[in-house]
This record gives C-alpha cells, sequence and structure tokens, in this order.
C-alpha cells in the first residue's frame, strides 16, 4: 500500500479531498435553509410562512382567530415561500392550519400542536397575558391516563393535571376538579389551546386557588356528528360514573368528601356536566357551565321533542331541598355574542326556578376559547375556598392589549 509520507504530498492530497467534497456539493441538490413560522413580535403580530414552491394558492385558516374567517391569501416570494402577517392580537394561544391548494396542512415548522375531535391543529401562543402565560413560579404536571372502560368497554384516555409539590407530599391528598371539552375538541384542548395547566399553575403560586388535581376526560365516545337527535351523552355518563371516578380515587391522592369536587364543562361539557352533577348531586358541591346549558330547553335544536324533557327526567333531583343544602355554587357564564345564549339564560331560569341559587354572568365575546379560558380562571378561584373573592383579570395584571 503507497503511503504519504511528505509534508507537500500531504498537502496536496488536502486540497484534492477538498477539491472533490466541493464539486460533490456544487452537482448535488442545493441546501435549503429552513423557514420560520409563528413568529411572534413585540407589538403581537405573528408571521407565518410555508414552503410550497409548486402550490397555486396557499391560506391561512384559524379556528380561534375571527380576523381569519374563512381564509386569509398567503403571498409567495422568489424562493417559494408564502408569507403572511397577522395582527396584533390580542395576547392567547390560537390553532390554525394552512391550506394549499384544498388539502389542510400543519405548520411544518411548528412543533407545537394542539389535538381537536378528529385532527390536529398547529399552535401559536401569543404571550402578554400574565394569568395564563408560562411564569417562573412552580409548575404542575399533565399526564396522559390510558384506561380500559369496563362500562362502555373499550380503551379510553383522560389527562390528568396534579399540582406543583403534588409527587413530595405522598401524605397529602388534594380536592379533585372534573374539567370537561366542547363537541369539536377532545382531552387534549384543555391543556394546549385552552391553556389549563399554566393558569391554575399561576392561580395556585398567587394563592388565588388551592391546589387541586384537575381531570379531563374525553367528552366523546365514539364519532360524533351534529345533528337534531340528542346528543349521545348515555355512554360517556356511564364511563364517567363507572370507571372515569373510580379511576381517579384509586391511583390518585384525592378527597372524596362532596366538599371537595368540583365539575364543570364548555359547550358540549357544559351539557354533559349538568347530566353528570344533577344526577349524583349529592357528590359535587360545585357546577360550572360555560357557553352551555340544557340543549333543546328551547324547543328543536339538539334535544328533540320526542319524550319527556330534560326538567321531566330529573324532576326528583331538581326538587330534592335536602341535595342542595350542600351545593356550595352552581356558576354559568356565557358571551353576548354566543350562539348558545338562550340556551344559558333558559337553563338558569328553569335553575331558579327549582330553588338553585345560580351565579350567572354574560361577557363579551362568542363562543370562543377566549372566553373559556377567562371562566376557567374565574371559576377555578371559587373552589374548595369559604367566602372566595375571585380576582377579575382587570386586577390580575396590567393590562397588555395590542
Amino acid at each position: 500500500m503507497n503511503r504519504i509520507n511528505r509534508p507537500g504530498d500531504l498537502a496536496v492530497f488536502a486540497l484534492l479531498t477538498i477539491t472533490i467534497a466541493a464539486n460533490a456539493f456544487a452537482q448535488g441538490p442545493r441546501f435549503t435553509p429552513p423557514v420560520q413560522s409563528a413568529v411572534v413580535s413585540e407589538d403581537g403580530s405573528v408571521t407565518f410562512r410555508v414552503r410550497a414552491g409548486e402550490a397555486e394558492a396557499v391560506q391561512f385558516v384559524s379556528s380561534d382567530l375571527a380576523e381569519a374567517g374563512q381564509g386569509m391569501a398567503m403571498e409567495k416570494d422568489d424562493q417559494g415561500v408564502w408569507e403572511l402577517k397577522v395582527g396584533p392580537v390580542k395576547s392567547g394561544t390560537y390553532r390554525y392550519r394552512f391550506n394549499i391548494d384544498g388539502v389542510a396542512v400543519n405548520d411544518p415548522a411548528n412543533g407545537s400542536v394542539s389535538e381537536s375531535n378528529g385532527n390536529t391543529w398547529s399552535m401559536v401562543h401569543v404571550p402578554g397575558a400574565e394569568w395564563m402565560d408560562t411564569r417562573d413560579v412552580p409548575h404542575g404536571a399533565v399526564a396522559e391516563l390510558v384506561y380500559h372502560s369496563k362500562s362502555i368497554d373499550r380503551v379510553r384516555r383522560m389527562h390528568v393535571y396534579t399540582p406543583p409539590g403534588y409527587e413530595r407530599h405522598a401524605d397529602k391528598t388534594y380536592p379533585v376538579f372534573y374539567l370537561l371539552h366542547g363537541a369539536f375538541d377532545c382531552d387534549d384542548s384543555w391543556t394546549t389551546v385552552g391553556r389549563a395547566g399554566f393558569i391554575l399553575d399561576n392561580l395556585i403560586a398567587a394563592g388565588n386557588a388551592e391546589p387541586m388535581i384537575v381531570v379531563m376526560p374525553a367528552g366523546h365516545t365514539g364519532p360524533f356528528r351534529f345533528g337534531r337527535d340528542q346528543l349521545p351523552v348515555d355512554e360517556f355518563t356511564q364511563d364517567f360514573e363507572g370507571d372515569i371516578v373510580p379511576q381517579i380515587e384509586s391511583r390518585y391522592r384525592v378527597r372524596k368528601d362532596r366538599a371537595s369536587r368540583a365539575i364543570a364543562g364548555l359547550s358540549m361539557g357544559g351539557a354533559q356536566t349538568l347530566n353528570v352533577a344533577i344526577r349524583n348531586l349529592d357528590h359535587y358541591a360545585y357546577v360550572g357551565v360555560f357557553s352551555s346549558g340544557v340543549f333543546g330547553i328551547n324547543g328543536g335544536g339538539f334535544g328533540g321533542n320526542n319524550g319527556p324533557s330534560w326538567e321531566e327526567q330529573h324532576a326528583d333531583a331538581l326538587n330534592d331541598a335536602k341535595l342542595k343544602a350542600g351545593l356550595k355554587l352552581v356558576w354559568f357564564a356565557t358571551g353576548k355574542d354566543d350562539f348558545l345564549i338562550q340556551t344559558s339564560q333558559s337553563t338558569v331560569e328553569m335553575l331558579k326556578k327549582h330553588q338553585f341559587d345560580v351565579t350567572y354572568k354574560e361577557t363579551a365575546g362568542g363562543h370562543t376559547w377566549e372566553n373559556w379560558r377567562e371562566y376557567l380562571h374565574e371559576y377555578s378561584q371559587h373552589l374548595f375556598r369559604e367566602n372566595a373573592q375571585p380576582v377579575p383579570l382587570s386586577q390580575a395584571e396590567p393590562k397588555q392589549q395590542p
């Protein structure tokens, strides 16, 4: 075998190697710099980008940004990168995707995603709201709990938030809050686009909420479609009572008395909350309904007109004065532009007719996560505390609107 021994030979060999490598690189595929997308500027505007050089049209689509409407056209540069700058937008978390020549595509340059009912969305958080931002405070943990539901004979999943310090205090027990999602979402939604873990972290750190375990189950037990028939809540109620609650009470250090249990939900989850809570009213001291009520209470819609009404089906519980004695809070909130506002109003009126002491508030806005995060922030401050005085958002932080 020939050996290269002389310094001159070494220099020639090194130069030859570099030349061969350079020629190979020049003849091969050109390096394509990565695209930076979901870039948040200091003024609260967000720039979205996607490389799709062969596409004829690309739109930005968001279910959470009102200005996106049915889609916003993006513009292509000479490198084949489509770009759109949105905002400034209000502090919060927003789901989005791209429509590339009619195909829905998540942002390949953004690893942050939120699961929904049957699909996923890319997600961007615009900071500036301290009550839900990721701050330098003790943080809890969110676990995905997979279990087999004996009640409906299938494998299921739920998310469970445990507060800061849970793993270090093996002798401490905690109150439990069951938090339900809406029809277009899943058990992942409250902890991603809903920011539930961060909202609770910040409240607990400020002393404005009790450390608690928050259980976020999957509200869908199978394929879901809107229609005029009643929502398929029966299987969920069976799973909730027969498997979810027993799983939590056997695997987590939760208190099992009525005063240490709360439940709330948004939209579909609000209707499910009422179904679970009213038939088990001796188990829950706190009941919250966000942008919802008894579906079909005003006639038509989800509830239909066949058979006894929801009120008639639950008459015994609604009229039982003893059950109301241990009920600490029934809390409703909805936006003035919410399409379910009349459902909320009629449900509140019906409960008051049965002598329930209901707290009801109407806020600005509609059927959006912008409202539901705020409702969670306020409702959580009421839980498991005597004479709680929730800190409103206007006092929780300086206004940081764009």
